[in-house]
């Protein structure tokens, strides 16, 4: 059997569809509340830069993203290739955290095919602790790659052990004590140190208030309370807050959608999709949380957790927004996505770059800061998903990133009250 790349496996799915307007769009079905923004930022490596150049982008606009008053950002992990350049998010998140004080970061995604679930719980344990609680872990299973031989973990992992890693990563954030006795780990019991279910420390009232040590200057502050609670509570399936930092997981398939429905996990949907297969995706989630036996209570909490990844280009035209992401990222996709390398020599078809170019910015907030207000809005009310990472480097470039997110910040954001 053959296995197509992860771009195509899901974009070949997506019909292009049209924005609707706020007034047209269908009843919410994953919850209310405000919108909230965070940066998507993939460490791209765009033809001719450097890898330092693409990770201090990545590091420049995450702080930028905090000035703006974004709500999150949120980190991807590839190997051996030029479409991200960033090998490890959680060790990127823990630089971020500390160039930081008020956003959450979190990783989209930490791929569990070629992780020990140990080492990464400890990783995300460590930096839920020192962080005051603001880290989110993303886990996915990643794609048929070379990556797969490299790190030992083989084709197993990706075909069929996902379930069994994020088990063991679970009970590993949740725990005080472990073991494994299963077909892809087995060890006696051990201590979890550092302990994810711990209460984190909280920053000081000044670093509450948004106040620059330092200078004493107001920065913005980031959004941190909706109806039910503070923004980044992390909730179990009975609907009660949980210890540890909060998980999310990436959803391409039917079956990831179950994995995640069947341990109260929330889902991180793909900037491929458009809002139909966003509406397909939760109705998937729903039937598979009933058939679990949880009620609808509980899945309307922990659906206000699920996040949509998309793309976001800011300007004053709609046509010149466009634009700026056709001249770039083609290429990029094209050198980038051309680079994987799959596991086992199978087949592997890339999608038109131009076409799936132009797919994103049918999709996307890519417009004026108004299409862009009203795009995020129409998802929102016709989904009921309030929760967006959006691609802000698609320019390419260093100074038009951090523009772009500084308008995100000021000209977007306050449309979206």
């Amino acid at each position: 059997m053959t296995r197509t790349s992860t771009i195509t496996a899901v974009a070949d799915t997506t019909a292009e569809i049209p924005l609707p307007t706020v007034q047209d769009a269908g009843a919410a079905t994953a919850g209310t509340g405000p919108v909230r923004v965070g940066a998507f930022l993939l460490s791209a490596q765009f033809p001719g830069q450097t890898h330092g150049e693409a990770l201090d982008r990545t590091v420049r606009a995450a702080v930028a993203a905090e000035q703006a008053g974004l709500d999150s950002v949120w980190l991807a992990e590839h190997h051996f290739v030029p479409y991200g350049v960033c090998p490890n998010a959680a060790t990127l998140a823990a630089l971020l955290l500390g160039r930081t004080r008020r956003i959450g970061v979190g990783t989209a995604v930490s791929v569990l095919s070629t992780a020990h679930p140990v080492a990464l719980g400890e990783q995300a344990a460590l930096l839920h602790l020192t962080s005051g609680g603001r880290f989110t872990l993303g886990v996915g299973r990643g794609g048929p790659w070379i990556d797969l031989d490299v790190f030992g973990s083989g084709v197993d992992a990706f075909e069929g052990g996902f379930p069994e890693r994020l088990d063991l990563l679970l009970r590993w954030l949740r725990g005080s004590r472990v073991g494994a006795a299963g077909p892809q780990f087995s060890f006696p019991e051990v201590a979890v140190v550092p302990r994810a279910t711990e209460p984190p420390r909280r920053p000081d009232l000044g670093a509450w208030l948004g106040l620059d040590r330092r200078t004493g200057v107001l920065r913005f502050p980031r959004q941190r309370q909706d109806a039910d609670g503070p923004a980044d509570e992390h909730l179990t399936t009975a609907g009660r807050p949980a210890a540890g930092p909060p998980v999310v997981v990436a959803c391409t398939s039917p079956g990831g959608v179950r994995t995640a429905a069947e341990r109260g996990l929330p889902m991180l949907l793909g900037m491929h999709s458009g809002d139909e297969d966003k509406l397909h995706m939760l109705e998937l989630y729903r039937s598979a949380w009933l058939a679990a036996g949880r009620g609808e209570e509980q899945l309307r909490r922990i659906s206000r957790r699920h996040v949509a990844a998309g793309v976001a280009q800011v300007d004053d035209r709609t046509s010149a927004a466009r634009a700026t992401l056709l001249r770039a990222m083609p290429g990029w996709f094209e050198f980038g996505l051309g680079a994987h390398r799959t596991v086992d020599g199978r087949e592997r078809r890339m999608r038109d770059p131009r076409q799936y170019t132009e797919l994103l910015c049918d999709l996307h907030a890519v417009g004026t800061p108004r299409q862009c207000a009203d795009r995020l809005l129409a998802t929102a009310e016709r989904t009921g998903i309030r929760r967006f990472a959006l691609l802000a480097e698609g320019s390419g470039d260093r100074e038009a990133t951090l523009h772009n997110i500084a308008r995100l910040g000021s000209e977007v954001l306050p449309q979206l009250s």
